[in-house]
């Protein structure tokens, strides 16, 4: 008998593992890929850790938990400093004085602010004092119609499929909006990526533990799981558990094209995202970026690069974003009602519970589990 069967092998999972391990309980965990790490596995093509199922920067303001990772391997320094090409076009991401000057020409913060106020006042005026009812007057309110149409606009709808008019303003209430010429995405205190890449952090997460690949919980002898442990940890979709008992949730999800190319440097960065509806996928990712640095990239004459493409989940995709509209946002409350009355099954992580997460998120909530 184990004293946990947790199935899934991502962050919470691995976190979970891990934590408990360390307090002399025994885990197995099952993964139903044919590898461990979940989302954040890295598959190594020419020498170079290509993130599997999209970009991974972790960051965090979260002292312990930036101790925690770098106490099981070392992180380098990588700052996350995206770009975005509008039909040829580049600006600097997150919206700063260096976009400000790329889009306007202006040089100082007070140019800026008056462009940036004189569009909101005509959003202002048709809102009338209500608060924005969609993602697009949310977006005109925080920075106007340059902005919005060039960067935003058409990005958002290749994104989630649906017009900017028919998304809810929250998605895009946090934008970081800034007067300085700064161009690290993140305000967090701590960045970067695994220096021997993330399948190090799950490999040590899980040394020690028993785990199997290839083996899905609802098909395996481990649906039965009080036959094998004391209690389970499911990372899996919410609404699977239940078996669809309410319905289907809706996810957003996406998928690579990832191609070898033969030169050392293809675009110079890491991230890169295409916001006009010119190109179908919404960026481009250099993985040889996340871990090479100035002149060291070109110490691999070759690099890989893959296309993210948007679209919709159907049965048998890896499920990304949840659809968090009227919807899917009750289905899932009643589901977690479901799963908050089972005293023998812990839910966690962005699938089971219906919730985007980052990745120090998701390792935090672990540790909280295991505390209460």
């Amino acid at each position: 008998m184990y004293d946990y069967l947790i199935v899934g092998s991502g962050l919470f999972g691995s976190t979970f593992a891990h934590l408990t391990r360390m307090m002399g309980k025994k885990c197995l965990v099952i993964e139903s890929r044919n590898h461990l790490g979940g989302n954040i596995y890295c598959e190594q093509i020419e020498g170079i850790n290509v993130h599997k199922y999209g970009a991974h920067i972790f960051h965090t303001s979260d002292k312990e938990i930036w101790d925690f990772v770098n106490s099981i391997v070392p992180f380098n320094r990588y700052t996350n400093s995206p770009l975005a090409n509008y039909y040829g076009r580049l600006f600097n991401l997150p919206f700063n004085m260096n976009t400000f000057h790329q889009m306007w020409g202006v040089t100082t913060p007070q140019e800026a602010e008056k462009i940036i106020s004189e569009q909101r006042k005509e959003i202002e005026i048709q809102l009338c004092g209500r608060k924005p009812s969609n993602l697009e007057e949310q977006a005109l309110l925080l920075v106007g119609k340059d902005i919005f149409n060039i960067l935003i606009k058409e990005y958002t709808e290749k994104q989630w499929g649906r017009q900017c008019s028919e998304l809810p303003p929250f998605i895009i209430q946090r934008l970081p909006v800034r007067l300085t010429y700064d161009n690290n995405y993140f305000n967090d205190a701590y960045q970067g990526i695994p220096t021997s890449g993330y399948n190090s952090l799950i490999n040590g997460l899980l040394e020690g533990i028993d785990c199997k690949l290839n083996t899905d919980f609802f098909t395996s002898e481990y649906h039965d799981w009080k036959k094998f442990a004391s209690k389970l940890v499911y990372t899996g979709p919410l609404d699977q558990f239940f078996e669809y008992k309410l319905g289907r949730l809706n996810w957003r999800t996406v998928q690579f094209r990832t191609k070898i190319l033969q030169t050392p440097n293809y675009q110079g960065n890491a991230v890169i995202n295409y916001t006009g509806k010119d190109k179908p996928y919404t960026r481009i990712i250099e993985h040889k970026h996340f871990e090479s640095f100035g002149n060291d990239v070109y110490r691999n004459p070759k690099t890989v690069i893959s296309e993210e493409y948007s679209c919709e989940y159907t049965p048998g995709m890896e499920p990304y974003y949840p659809i968090n509209d009227r919807r899917n946002n009750d289905m899932a409350d009643e589901y977690r009602k479901m799963a908050g009355a089972m005293t023998d099954v812990i839910f966690g992580g962005r699938l089971a519970e219906y919730r985007y997460y980052d990745m120090a998120p998701v390792i935090r909530k672990a540790m909280d589990c295991i505390n209460h």
